[in-house]
């Protein structure tokens, strides 16, 4: 977040919240029954590329649904398109990444019950 812009934050914050929605309505068995939160995302200075980083639940079924979120990017952007569109002059393009800190939570969670 450091050396973000306030108008760079000020975007992340509302593409995060569209992308959750769109995501949200798919539902969980379109990704192989794993809960898919966005936790963040990043926006390039130009606003033309947005990281989202992701957390999947449960982290057994990560891999899969990364999976599937790659290769429905144009068809979540199309969506994202439409939805601020008439917000923004660019619907940036958009790559998922993993936000590994549910899994480390998990992790953590399973050494302490030993």
């Amino acid at each position: 977040m450091e050396g973000e812009s306030t108008r760079q934050q000020k975007i992340g914050k509302q593409l995060q919240k569209d992308l959750a929605e769109i995501i949200r309505s798919k539902g969980m068995a379109v990704f192989g029954g794993a809960m898919i939160t966005v936790s963040e995302v990043r926006v390039s200075p130009d606003l033309s590329f947005a990281k989202v980083f992701v957390s999947i639940f449960p982290s057994a079924k990560g891999d899969q649904a990364m999976e599937i979120l790659q290769n429905s990017v144009k068809q979540i952007r199309g969506e994202l398109g439409r939805l601020v569109g008439k917000q923004f002059r660019i619907v940036p393009e958009i790559a998922f990444y993993r936000d590994s800190t549910l899994d480390y939570v998990e992790h953590i969670d399973e050494l302490l019950k030993k």
